[in-house]
C-alpha cells in the first residue's frame, strides 16, 4: 500500500486545523463604539462573566475567551487581534474593576494578565 496520499492528506489536516481562526462575522462590530457607551460594555463584561444576558456577539466572545487568551490568540484574524489589544489596554487603564473581575475568572494565577499588562505598559 502507497502512504504517500494518506500521509499528504494528514499533512493538509494538520495543517487546516493549525490555520483555523475564530468566526470573522463579527469582525465589523465596532470596539471604540462598545468601549466609550458604559452600559454597553458593562452589558458584555456581564455576558461574558456570567452575571447577565449576553447578546450573539457577547456569546461568540465568551465561548473563544479562555482559548484566545491562553494561546495569544493564535486563532484571531487581525482584526480581532487589534480589537483585543485595544479592549485589554481600555480595560487596564479605565475600568480596572472590569480588568480584575475578568482575570479572576479567566487567570486566576495571572499568568497571562501580566504578560498582556506588560504589552500594555510598553506601548
Amino acid at each position: 500500500m502507497d502512504l504517500f496520499p494518506i500521509s499528504v492528506l494528514l499533512v493538509a489536516c494538520f495543517t487546516a486545523i493549525n490555520t483555523q481562526t475564530y468566526e470573522k462575522r463579527y469582525d465589523s462590530v465596532n470596539i471604540d463604539d462598545v468601549l466609550s457607551n458604559k452600559r454597553l460594555l458593562a452589558a458584555y463584561v456581564k455576558c461574558v462573566l456570567d452575571q447577565g444576558r449576553c447578546t450573539p456577539e457577547g456569546k461568540e466572545l465568551k465561548s473563544h475567551i479562555a482559548d484566545a487568551l491562553q494561546s495569544g490568540c493564535d486563532k484571531c484574524t487581525e482584526t480581532q487581534k487589534d480589537g483585543v489589544r485595544k479592549v485589554i489596554k481600555h480595560l487596564i487603564k479605565n475600568e480596572r474593576d472590569y480588568w480584575k473581575q475578568l482575570v479572576e475568572k479567566f487567570d486566576p494565577e495571572g499568568v497571562y494578565a501580566e504578560k498582556y499588562e506588560d504589552e500594555i505598559r510598553d506601548v
